[in-house]
C-alpha cells in the first residue's frame, strides 16, 4: 500500500520525543523507587516502541542501538541484573543518544557516532552476564502494540496531530474575518432601513457563530504546561548533582493552559532561572544542615491562571537573594550611585542587567551576566513581567506573568498625533484626564494620583512625532516594572480585541511596538511595548539632563 513515508517518519520523530520524556520521568522516580517494577516496564515499552519503528522504517544503526538498550532493560526487569546507581546512571546517557539519533535518522543520516559506538558497547558489556534477547523478527520488530496491547480503532482516532503553521493560518483567517465583519456591520447599519434592520440581525447572529468559531481555533492552540515542567526534573537532578548539591524539583499546577507559542518561548528562561537557583540559591548538603534544613533543596515550579493571564512561579528553600552583594557589584558596575536609595524590588531587578552577575568565578552555570539578561528578554518579547520576592536565608520566589496567547490581545486602542496606537490592556490599571495647569509644550511631568506621585510622558514626544497639542489630554495609567506610570495621549477609543500581526523587516528598529493589528476600518495601528515604551522615555529624559 502506497503511503507517504515523510509523514509517518515526522509523526516517529515526534512520538519518540514524548516517549524519551516519559522514560526520563520513569528514571528520576526510578532512582527513589527501584523495587516499583512498573517504572521498569514503561522505560522498557518506549525502548522496544523505538526499536520496533526504527526497524520498520528501515533505520538499521538505530534499531540496533535501541535494541541493545531494549536488552540491558530486559535484564533488569528479569533481575539478571541488579538495579544500581551506576546502572540508573547509565540509562539517562542512553535516552540522551536515543534524543539525538532518532532525529538524525529521520534526516537520512542512520549512523553511529564514535561516543554511540562506545556506549553501545558499554551497554553490551553490562548484559554480557545476562541472557541475550533474540533479535526480533521484522513482524515483531515493526509492532510494538504487541508490548503495550491493542489499542482500539476508537482510541487511536480520538487525537490528530496537526502543524502549529496551519493552526497560525486558521488564527490568521478568524483575524481577517473578523476584521471583514466589522467593516460590513458599518456598512449595513448606514441603511436606514427596514430591509438593513433585518440584515443586520442576520449578520450579528453570524458575529456569534464566528466568536464561538474563534474561541474553539485558540483552543486548539492551547496546551498544557505539564509536558514542559517535566523536561526540568532531570536537568535539577544532573545540574546538582554535577555541582555536589542536592535538589529535587516538585510541579504544581501542570494542568494549566497557554498558547502554544508562550509555550515554546518559555523553555529558556525557566532553564537560566533553574540554573540560578541551584546555583546561587541552594547550598551544599553541609551547608544546609548547618542551618537546620534538609540536605536536599527544594524547588517548586508552578503555574496557574489569573486575570486572563497564566502566572509561573519558581520557588526555592535557599539562601535568597543577597541584597547587599547585589548591591555592591551595581556599583561596580556603575549602574547606581553612591547613596542611591532602592525599595527590594528595585535592588533584584539589577540580577536582569546585561553583564550582571555576583558569581565570585565564572563556571558552566554562572559568572557571566547573561543568564538573567535572557530571562528579561524573553520574557519582554512575549509581553510579560518578572517579579522577585527573597526572603534571605529562606529562599526566592520568582513570578513570571504572561499572556494566555500571543496571537489575540484584549487591547486599549488610543490616539496620539493622529494616529491609533493599541495598549495590551493588561498592562493599564486605570484612565484619567490630564489637570489642565499641565502645560501641553513639556514632554511630562508628574501627577498626584490619590496622594501617590505618577511620573508621566507624552505618548507622542516619545515617538518624536510633532503635533498640535489637543485642548484636553488623558492619562493611560500602567503598572511598569513593579509600579505606575502615566501616558499621556490626546484621544481614548476604548477596548477591542486585536488580532497581532507581525512586524516586517522595516520596523526591526522600532522598538517601541510589539506587532500591528488591523483596526475595524481596515487602518492599520501600532501595538506599544510598554516595557520598551517606558526604557525609551526614560533614556530621552537621561539625554535631554545630560
Amino acid at each position: 500500500m502506497d503511503f507517504d513515508r515523510q509523514k509517518v517518519v515526522v509523526a516517529f520523530v515526534a512520538e519518540s520525543e514524548e516517549g524519551l520524556l516519559s522514560m526520563e520521568q520513569s528514571l528520576i522516580a526510578l532512582e527513589g523507587d527501584s523495587a516499583d517494577p512498573d517504572l521498569l516496564d514503561n522505560i522498557f515499552r518506549v525502548a522496544h516502541t523505538i526499536k520496533g519503528n526504527a526497524s520498520a522504517l528501515d533505520f538499521p544503526e538505530l534499531a540496533a542501538f535501541a535494541h541493545r538498550v531494549e536488552d540491558l532493560l530486559d535484564a533488569l526487569r528479569n533481575r539478571t541484573l541488579s538495579i544500581t546507581p551506576e546502572l540508573v546512571s547509565l540509562i539517562p546517557n542512553a535516552v540522551d543518544a536515543l534524543r539525538a539519533l532518532v532525529p538524525a535518522a529521520a534526516d537520512g543520516n542512520d549512523q553511529l557516532s564514535p561516543s554511540h559506538i562506545e556506549l553501545k558497547e558499554k551497554i553490551a558489556e553490562r548484559v554480557s552476564g545476562a541472557e541475550p534477547r533474540t533479535a526480533p523478527s521484522p513482524n515483531e520488530a515493526s509492532s510494538p502494540a504487541s508490548v503495550s496491547g491493542p489499542i482500539s480503532h476508537e482510541t487511536r482516532n480520538r487525537t490528530l496531530r496537526v502543524d502549529v503553521a496551519k493552526l497560525d493560518k486558521m488564527l490568521t483567517l478568524t483575524g481577517e474575518i473578523a476584521i471583514a465583519q466589522g467593516r460590513l456591520r458599518r456598512m449595513i447599519e448606514q441603511l436606514k432601513s427596514d430591509a438593513g434592520r433585518d440584515i443586520l440581525e442576520v449578520h450579528r447572529e453570524a458575529e456569534i457563530l464566528y466568536k464561538d468559531l474563534q474561541e474553539q481555533v485558540m483552543s486548539v492552540r492551547m496546551v498544557p504546561v505539564g509536558p514542559l515542567f517535566q523536561q526540568y526534573v532531570r536537568a535539577v537532578r544532573d545540574i546538582s548533582h554535577s555541582h555536589n548539591k542536592l535538589a529535587r524539583l516538585e510541579i504544581v499546577g501542570g494542568e494549566a493552559e497557554v498558547d502554544t507559542r508562550v509555550f515554546e518561548h518559555l523553555k529558556d528562561p525557566l532553564l537560566h532561572m533553574i540554573r540560578n537557583a541551584i546555583d546561587h540559591g541552594i547550598e551544599s548538603p553541609e551547608e544546609r544542615h548547618a542551618k537546620g534544613k534538609s540536605p536536599s533543596g527544594s524547588l517548586v515550579l508552578k503555574a496557574f491562571h489569573s486575570a486572563g493571564n497564566i502566572m509561573i512561579q519558581l520557588s526555592d528553600d535557599g539562601a535568597g537573594f543577597n541584597r547587599q552583594r547585589i548591591l555592591t557589584q551595581a556599583k561596580k558596575l556603575s549602574l547606581i550611585e553612591d547613596g542611591e536609595r532602592l525599595s527590594n524590588q528595585e535592588v533584584y531587578r539589577l540580577v536582569f542587567e546585561s553583564g550582571f552577575s555576583t558569581a565570585e568565578s565564572v563556571t558552566d552555570l554562572s559568572g557571566r551576566g547573561v543568564g538573567m539578561d535572557i530571562v528579561r528578554r524573553n520574557i519582554d518579547a512575549l509581553r510579560g513581567t518578572i517579579d522577585i520576592n527573597s526572603r534571605e536565608g529562606e529562599g526566592a520566589t520568582i513570578t513570571i506573568r504572561l499572556p494566555l496567547t500571543l496571537a489575540i490581545i484584549e487591547g486599549f486602542s488610543v490616539v496620539a498625533a493622529g494616529e491609533t496606537y493599541v495598549i495590551p490592556l493588561e498592562m493599564i490599571s486605570e484612565c484619567m484626564e490630564l489637570p489642565e495647569d499641565h502645560n501641553s509644550s513639556d514632554s511630562g511631568g508628574v501627577l498626584n494620583l490619590r496622594g501617590e506621585p505618577l511620573p508621566y510622558v507624552r505618548l507622542r514626544d516619545v515617538l518624536g512625532v510633532k503635533a498640535a497639542a489637543p485642548q484636553r489630554e488623558n492619562v493611560v495609567v500602567l503598572q511598569h516594572e513593579g509600579g505606575k506610570a502615566g501616558l499621556a495621549v490626546d484621544e481614548l477609543l476604548g477596548e477591542s480585541q486585536a488580532i497581532i500581526k507581525p512586524l516586517s523587516d522595516l520596523f526591526k528598529n522600532v522598538s517601541v511596538a510589539s506587532g500591528s493589528t488591523i483596526l475595524g476600518d481596515g487602518r492599520v495601528a501600532l501595538i506599544l511595548d510598554v516595557s520598551a515604551l517606558m526604557r525609551e522615555a526614560i533614556a530621552q529624559q537621561i539625554e535631554s539632563v545630560n
